[in-house]
């Protein structure tokens, strides 16, 4: 009997053995980080793209919905009549603004962008349920709700801020509609983005005495629906490659007239809308620093 317990504790002695003498994990480096002795010059910013949205709701929904839920965004521009800006994502953290979408060659705009939410109520009650009975397919401009005089102020001077520290191109400065055209229409119709183009040097717009020049009929009428789309894609909207203005397609030109022709934001590709987008591509083509 003794015999066998001593065979027993001279069994768990060795593994008694192993616990007690592994080895401590080692905390000090044998390394420095050398920041300074090589740079590469093959980089960019990781900020490409500032995106424009409006929340559809008031202030206290606004802030509890972009700080409580699975959405967010890097900055939230209230409308009270104060000297703040909020900032509720690091710049240096993905915001969870974009969702499914695309821009300039990009599909993952989170991870590269970002957002701006403005509190806007988006469209007037009184025609939130205009669509619905099928007469119209898209909300004309009168149906949106104006920015605050103030809001726009905050806006430009923000966004030229971020534009200065990130060396962001014009035409990726774009509203959620922008880049997705099938599912948003933020920031809307009333958003000022000729203005902020005219008194800020903010985005991207055409010249007139361009579009004037793309405005002849015989150009218009000539171009096929592959040779539109493509020039739609060479701006950066994402748009299919079918033969036929499907819907889709219009939600894309009504995206895109949102931004540059908002007063008449119908959905149906004509050839102000061609002379514009022609302008546009002819100003900035080349100019979606991919990379």
């Amino acid at each position: 009997m003794v015999k066998n317990i001593f065979l027993a504790l001279g069994l768990a002695l060795p593994l008694v053995g192993c616990v007690t003498t592994t080895s401590p994990v080692a905390t000090t480096k044998s390394y420095s980080v050398d920041s300074d002795t090589y740079q590469s010059t093959g980089k960019s910013q990781r900020i490409k793209t500032i995106v424009l949205h409006y929340t559809v709701s008031d202030n206290e929904r606004s802030i509890k919905t972009l700080t409580t839920g699975n959405v967010s965004a890097h900055y939230l521009i209230l409308d009270r009549h104060d000297d703040k800006i909020y900032s509720l994502v690091d710049e240096s953290e993905r915001a969870w603004h974009a969702g499914d979408s695309g821009f300039a060659g990009r599909t993952i705009l989170n991870d590269t962008s970002i957002g701006i939410e403005i509190v806007n109520a988006g469209i007037k009650p009184e025609y939130r349920n205009a669509l619905n009975n099928g007469a119209l397919d898209y909300h004309p401009y009168e149906h949106f709700v104006a920015f605050d005089e103030l809001q726009i102020k905050k806006v430009a001077e923000l966004v030229q801020d971020i534009v200065a520290r990130y060396d962001i191109s014009p035409k990726n400065i774009i509203g959620h509609s922008d880049m997705a055209p099938s599912r948003k229409i933020d920031p809307g119709a009333k958003f000022p983005w000729q203005r902020l183009y005219d008194e800020y040097g903010i985005g991207a717009w055409y010249d007139e005495f361009d579009k004037q020049y793309f405005m002849h009929p015989d150009a218009f009428a000539a171009a096929t629906i592959p040779e539109i789309k493509q020039a739609f894609r060479d701006y950066g909207y994402q748009i299919n490659d079918t033969d036929a203005w499907d819907k889709a397609s219009r939600d894309v030109v009504y995206a895109f007239q949102l931004h540059f022709r908002p007063e008449q934001p119908t959905g149906n590709m004509d050839r102000e809308t061609y002379a514009i987008l022609q302008a546009l591509n002819k100003k900035y083509a080349g100019r979606d620093d991919f990379y």
